[in-house]
């Protein structure tokens, strides 16, 4: 079954453009140029992935994935303006699973497309405990893509479980913002992303971590970040 995409984008002719590229590479392109329709369409089409422009008439892309992120499970990759991290940080806070600046290059889009839809689950037939990693009362399992903690499901977004995942499985073990980065999205920290930063706060409130001094998901001042081994109970 072709991969199903929803392009929320109110620019006719770009958004033409780029449905037109996205189909000439084996996905299913639709496309809806208001943020309030949008809403109700991803809702109840549950598309693969949803490309959300912020800019939008009816509702800005922020309103969108704030509405509709407890209830679909699919990627989010949000179009944000060029070198406006406000818009980043914000949509990754509500969120959103990556974002990429606009003017962007079809090329760029589809890699992008193609690495995000790769986390997704596959619809398979994997059972039992494979690749399940136990820590106390907390449980992640790359297998099913799932967590839980104290026998509650933890609802996290795609890019959500992939971050938590790779902590999980080096814990004890600190991992940079860059070496975070080149695993989960193929590019080196340039000092100023703070994509990273913003998914830990989001796991760190969803894992019942105080922010003001977590001892799960742990900053270690000046390299990165540490998954504790213990305080699961």
């Amino acid at each position: 079954m072709s991969t199903r995409i929803l392009l929320v984008e109110d620019d006719e002719r770009l958004a033409e453009l780029t449905a037109e590229y996205l189909s000439r590479n084996d996905l299913t392109v639709h496309i809806e140029p208001r943020g309030d329709v949008a809403e109700s369409r991803i809702l109840t089409e549950h598309p693969d992935l949803v490309i959300l422009d912020v800019m939008l008439p009816g509702k800005d892309g922020f309103e969108v994935c704030r509405a509709v992120r407890s209830q679909y499970r699919g990627v989010i990759l949000m179009l944000t303006a060029r070198d406006e991290d406000f818009d980043q940080i914000l949509g990754l806070e509500l969120g959103a699973d990556d974002y990429i600046a606009k003017p962007v290059q079809p090329r760029v889009l589809l890699a992008r497309i193609k690495a995000l839809l790769r986390r997704l689950p596959t619809g398979g037939d994997a059972t039992g405990d494979q690749e399940s990693l136990v820590f106390g009362q907390f449980r992640i399992s790359q297998a099913t893509r799932t967590a839980s903690l104290n026998g509650q499901s933890i609802d996290l977004t795609t890019a959500e479980f992939d971050l938590l995942w790779l902590l999980a499985s080096h814990a004890g073990n600190v991992l940079s913002r860059d070496d975070l980065l080149q695993e989960l999205r193929g590019i080196g920290f340039d000092g100023l992303d703070r994509s990273i930063d913003a998914r830990i706060s989001r796991l760190r409130k969803k894992l019942n971590d105080d922010p003001e001094n977590p001892t799960r998901i742990k900053t270690v001042r000046s390299k990165g970040y540490l998954f504790s081994k213990h305080d699961w109970n």
